[in-house]
């Protein structure tokens, strides 16, 4: 049962060896009514997937198998539906998008990294860089680095870049025999066309770029925020070419993506309604909580594209930035600070979900 156990400011985590994120203290709040600190999909766990998942318990006595299938081929089948049989050579899952990111980071070529250029990003991209002896160059640097990192859609700021932006920030950002990886976790909610605004949609120009001038890039997911699963830590990663997923697969540890995850995994592509739900309900649940803050608060400034399953708010004053914190948490439906590992603590980020509970946070914010 949960327990009002006292929160520090980063929660469970090391702040000298761990990177900051949310969704931790949900278990401390005996009155927890959601979670708006992680940008998850509103509508939770799909039910059809859930029983898979559960159900491969009975089989979890098993070791799970070594080549991920079927849920690899799975997943391949759901980003290249014509194609999967040609493209999944390229593709690894990984446990998380966290693992593969430093597998990534560890092979590639040694010198500087850069982030996107956004003034912020997930960091677990500059925490695998810096713990693998990277020069890390500044956001808004105009030198090219060995390897390059761009998280779109950008979590936290909601800033986007669609594929010809995409390919310009590339030829201008990394260096020839670099990397370039581009995290495209939260893409998929960009709508049912999504998988034409990919970069996993560009194999012709991926093979050039690597054959032209010998730079590598990777598409990464994170398919625990799609499919609301972050406890089964699930990701994976496109690679240029076969050799690349080769190469990943040699130094990744084995089976690192469990029974229970590959099963929810192999079950949770077909489900059409989910995603249809997703695509729908996020747009109009997003602008609906955005024009009831704005109303209380219309100093406030709201980012972030129309499709995104969170909004990223510049509360403009670092003191009501952290009371809205408290209350919220308080109320039982904790955000996001944008102070721990971002550095913009006058920012909140809060996840879009169902109206019911949106309107449990707005009612804790109105005495700010």
């Amino acid at each position: 049962m949960p327990t009002d156990t006292p929160v520090s400011n980063s929660g469970p985590w090391d702040a000298k060896l761990q990177q900051f994120h949310g969704g931790q203290e949900w278990a401390q709040l005996s009155n927890f009514v959601e979670d708006f600190s992680v940008t998850t999909n509103p509508f939770g766990m799909p039910s059809g997937a859930k029983v898979a998942a559960a159900h491969s318990i009975e089989h979890s006595h098993h070791y799970p198998p070594a080549d991920q299938e079927p849920a690899k081929s799975s997943l391949a089948r759901f980003l290249w539906p014509s194609e999967f049989e040609t493209e999944r050579d390229r593709l690894i899952l990984g446990n998380g998008a966290s693992e593969l990111i430093d597998l990534v980071i560890r092979m590639a070529p040694t010198g500087t990294w850069r982030p996107g250029p956004f003034y912020t990003q997930y960091k677990e991209y500059e925490r695998s860089a810096r713990n693998n002896n990277f020069t890390l160059l500044p956001p808004g640097t105009n030198d090219k680095a060995n390897v390059a990192c761009l998280v779109n859609p950008c979590n936290p700021t909601g800033d986007y870049l669609e594929l010809p932006e995409l390919k310009a920030w590339i030829s201008d950002n990394v260096l020839p025999g670099g990397y370039a990886i581009i995290d495209e976790s939260m893409q998929p909610w960009h709508s049912e066309q999504f998988r034409e605004h990919s970069l996993t949609s560009q194999r012709e120009y991926v093979e050039k770029l690597y054959r032209e001038q010998g730079i590598s890039v990777f598409v990464m997911h994170s398919w625990t925020k799609l499919w609301c699963c972050t406890g089964l830590r699930l990701g994976s990663v496109v690679c240029p070419t076969a050799e690349h997923m080769r190469a990943i697969k040699k130094i990744q540890v084995p089976w690192s993506v469990n029974t229970v995850a590959l099963a929810f995994l192999n079950a949770v592509v077909d489900d059409a309604e989910y995603l249809q739900d997703t695509w729908e309900l996020t747009p109009a649940w997003r602008k609906a909580t955005v024009d009831g803050l704005q109303t209380l608060f219309p100093d406030w400034e709201f980012h972030g594209r129309e499709f995104l399953s969170w909004i990223w708010i510049d509360t403009k004053d670092v003191g009501v930035a952290e009371r809205a914190v408290e209350l919220a948490r308080a109320a039982g439906v904790p955000v996001r600070s944008g102070g721990p590992g971002y550095n913009l603590p006058a920012f909140i980020r809060v996840a879009v979900r169902h109206p019911a509970k949106v309107d449990v946070l707005v009612g804790a914010l109105k005495t700010l």
